[in-house]
C-alpha cells in the first residue's frame, strides 16, 4: 500500500482569498479545535515514551529533538524553556535543527534533504545509550531525521517521531511512534499550521512530565526556575511566603540568596530544625 500523506491533501477550504477576515479565523479557529483530540489520541505512545526516558535521564540520559523547518524550531523552542523554567543545565535537553542555528530564521538549502547530517550533529554530542532521540517530521519523510534516528538506534539509543501521516516511514526507523493525525492544513500543505501546533502540545507533555517525575516540580509549583527577571523573583517569592509562612521581604531576601525557592525552602527548614533540636 502506498504511503499517503495527509499533511500535504487538499485543504478542506476554497477560495480562501475571497473570504473575509473574520471567515478566515473563524475557520483556522475551527481547525485548530481538532489538534487536541489529535494529540489526545496518541497519549499512549507519548506515555510510553516518557516511561523511558525517565529512568534514562536519572542516569545521566539527554533528550535530543530533531528537526527541519518549523519541526526544528519547535524542537529547539521546547529545549530552550527547560532551563528556565526548571532549573536545569541547557545540556539535559537539546533541539538540532538541519542547517544549524542559521536555520532558525532563515530556511538553509537541502539542509533537511541529507541522510548522514543528523548523526554527525548528533556525534558531535557524544550520544550514548542513555539519552533518547526524538524526530520532529510532520510529513514523516524528512530525510535528516530519519538518518539520524536509524543510525541512533542501530547504536542501542531509544528513538521516537512525531509526525502528522500514520505508518510514516520516521514512525517505521523509530522505536516508538507519536502519530498525530490533525488532517489537512487550513493552507494546503502549510505544517506550520495544525501540525506544528500539534507538535508543540506534544514537546509540552514530553518534556513536562519528564521534569515532574525528575522533581523538579514541588506540588504545582516551579520551584526550581530561573529567577531571571522581576516576575519571576515576585512569583518565587509569593511560592516561599505561600509555603513557609514569611513576610514578603523576608521570603525575597532569603530567594535571593539561595538562588531558586526549592533551595530557599530547604534551607529555611534545615536552620529551623536546627534551631528546635
Amino acid at each position: 500500500m502506498a504511503f499517503v500523506k495527509i499533511s500535504e491533501q487538499s485543504s478542506l477550504y476554497n477560495d480562501l482569498e475571497k473570504k473575509s477576515v473574520g471567515e478566515i479565523l473563524h475557520d483556522i479557529n475551527n481547525e485548530d479545535k481538532k489538534v487536541a483530540l489529535a494529540v489526545e489520541k496518541a497519549i499512549p505512545a507519548i506515555e510510553r515514551l516518557v516511561s523511558e526516558i525517565v529512568p534514562r535521564m536519572k542516569r545521566g540520559g539527554r533528550i535530543f529533538y530533531m528537526g527541519a523547518g518549523t519541526s526544528g524550531r519547535l524542537g529547539v523552542l521546547d529545549a530552550s524553556e527547560i532551563p528556565p523554567t526548571f532549573g536545569m543545565e541547557p545540556t539535559w535537553v537539546i533541539g538540532l535543527i538541519a542547517g544549524g542555528d542559521t536555520a532558525l530564521r532563515n530556511p538553509v538549502e537541502n539542509a533537511e534533504d541529507d541522510t548522514l547530517q543528523g548523526w554527525h550533529d548528533l556525534e558531535a554530542f557524544d550520544i550514548n545509550d542513555k539519552d533518547t532521540v526524538i524526530g520532529i517530521a510532520a510529513s514523516g519523510t524528512t530525510p535528516y531525521v530519519i538518518g539520524a534516528i536509524k543510525e541512533a538506534r542501530k547504536h542501542g539509543i531509544l528513538t521516537a517521531a512525531i509526525t502528522s501521516n500514520p505508518d510514516a516511514p520516521v514512525s517505521e526507523a523509530a522505536d516508538i511512534a507519536i502519530e498525530m493525525i490533525v488532517g489537512p492544513e487550513y493552507v494546503t500543505g502549510s505544517s506550520r499550521m495544525k501540525s506544528g501546533t500539534g507538535q508543540k502540545m506534544i514537546c509540552n507533555m514530553i518534556t513536562t512530565s519528564v521534569m515532574i517525575k525528575m522533581g523538579r516540580v514541588k506540588g504545582n509549583k516551579m520551584v526550581n526556575m530561573q529567577l531571571s527577571n522581576a516576575k519571576l523573583v515576585d512569583r518565587g517569592t509569593r511560592m516561599i511566603v505561600e509555603e513557609l509562612g514569611l513576610e514578603y521581604e523576608d521570603a525575597k531576601r532569603l530567594l535571593l540568596m539561595h538562588g531558586s525557592v526549592k533551595r530557599a525552602c530547604d534551607a529555611y527548614r534545615g536552620i529551623e530544625e536546627s534551631e528546635n533540636a
